[in-house]
């Protein structure tokens, strides 16, 4: 991203959200984005809905989460809520009981973290596109899309090939590659389980990758 701006010029940068449980230092993830958006960086942050549990657990860890199987927590460790507090200093949180583990997290957890992502939109409207986390429920309009809806969506989502309106710039569905589909921009290539991390630049509708070598158009189907 730096190297595209000194090429190109500024622009503003948005984050797709799941800033949290998707890898070892959710902490310095945060530390970095309060940084740079005290330094003056044009940043807006989404939230995701792994973002909206760590703030649901740190309130109140015996609500269940909408959008989550009742069977699952946040502290199941398919879903990172263990790793997340262990970067705050918290361990073994999916191993001891609940009240305690919630103990800890509110003591390492900072407020201005918390605030921080509770204050994190779930839509942002910008030029030809609108950018969410999970994608949004066809049919409705974008002022009436739920929460929920906004963080945890797929389907009927993702088999959607009508147009939105607006080019939906999403992540959440991990795929193999971030991929333009006409109605929809998918940008998450899997970090979170091994693939890369995809940054875009979006001009109008249309799309080119970062790479190390430039951008690379992504071609719509």
């Amino acid at each position: 991203i730096a190297d595209d701006k000194a090429r190109h010029g500024p622009g503003p940068v948005i984050h797709l959200g799941d800033l949290v449980d998707r890898g070892p230092d959710s902490r310095g993830v945060i530390d970095f984005l309060l940084a740079g958006i005290a330094a003056g960086q044009d940043w807006v942050v989404l939230k995701g809905n792994h973002d909206r549990m760590f703030g649901r657990f740190l309130r109140n860890p015996t609500e269940q989460e909408p959008g989550l199987r009742a069977d699952l927590g946040w502290l199941h460790p398919k879903l990172g809520g263990p790793d997340t507090l262990q970067s705050y200093g918290v361990a073994n949180a999916a191993d001891r009981p609940v009240a305690k583990v919630h103990a800890d997290a509110r003591l390492a957890v900072p407020q201005a973290h918390l605030e921080f992502l509770a204050a994190c939109p779930t839509l942002r409207l910008a030029g030809d596109c609108a950018f969410v986390h999970a994608g949004i429920r066809p049919g409705i309009a974008l002022q009436d899309q739920s929460e929920t809806d906004l963080v945890w969506i797929r389907e009927p989502f993702l088999s959607e090939a009508t147009s939105h309106g607006p080019l939906i710039v999403h992540g959440h569905t991990a795929i193999e590659a971030a991929t333009h589909y006409g109605n929809r921009l998918n940008l998450d290539s899997g970090a979170a389980y091994g693939g890369p991390l995809s940054a875009v630049v979006i001009e109008g509708r249309e799309a080119a990758l970062l790479t190390p070598e430039g951008r690379r158009r992504l071609p719509g189907r």
